[in-house]
């Protein structure tokens, strides 16, 4: 338990860095939300949107913040990103909206024991309602396609969050559910990523993505982009 704590205050300590959306950026334009999965490497410009603009060759938005959670009352931290519904700019205008969350939810909120009613508020098993597919309506609702992505998987090696494996199992598959209700709603899995046994893909405390881990999340979501893009030329 001590370690969990540990962790978690290093987590809030290093939130708050996401970069800050000009309120008049115009359209065409790729935004990225979300938890520590997206902002890890961030302070040396190797994070996930870094890679997605390079392979891309357009600017990305990143307004992801560690420790932020799908579900967040408090309302001064929760403006400065700790809620991910929060993190998305007013009178902007995106073609993408790449985001994730739920997993501190599930990880800080519930110990990843007994979460069945945390689950639920996030998402439904269907993937109609909760935090969030409504977050996500209401990105959709400005015209942007959304991809939404699932965790890492641990490599079996040790890792603290080995034990939330089957709540990421089920979060994975409620959100294939909600993707599936809507054409322009992607979920794209990170459940294979990881090889087992493979420390390379994991930072020191065996939870966040390594320069590697982040590189190959980058590198999966631009290629979704590109080929779901590709499938608009005429």
């Amino acid at each position: 338990m001590s370690r969990l704590v540990f962790l978690a205050c290093a987590l809030l300590a290093l939130s708050g860095c996401g970069e800050r959306a000009s309120q008049t950026q115009q359209a065409g334009q790729i935004l990225v939300m979300g938890d520590s999965l997206m902002a890890w490497n961030g302070t040396s410009q190797r994070a996930v949107s870094d890679v997605m603009e390079q392979h891309l060759d357009v600017e990305v938005t990143d307004r992801s913040v560690s420790a932020a959670r799908m579900i967040y009352r408090l309302p001064v931290s929760g403006a400065a990103g700790l809620s991910i519904p929060k993190q998305m700019p007013k009178k902007t205008a995106w073609d993408w909206v790449v985001l994730n969350g739920g997993g501190n939810d599930l990880w800080l909120g519930c110990g990843c024991t007994a979460c069945r009613r945390k689950m639920d508020r996030l998402t439904a098993r269907d993937g109609s309602t909760g935090a969030i597919p409504d977050l996500v309506q209401r990105l959709r609702s400005t015209g942007a396609r959304v991809i939404y992505t699932g965790y890492l998987r641990s490599p079996g090696l040790g890792s603290p969050i080995e034990y939330c494996k089957d709540d990421g199992e089920e979060l994975d598959r409620r959100a294939t559910q909600m993707a599936a209700r809507d054409e322009g709603v992607y979920f794209l899995s990170l459940a294979d990523l990881v090889p087992h046994g493979d420390r390379s893909f994991h930072a020191f405390d065996m939870i966040h993505p390594s320069v590697k881990g982040s590189a190959a999340i980058g590198t999966r979501i631009a290629e979704l982009i590109l080929a779901e893009t590709a499938k608009d030329q005429p």
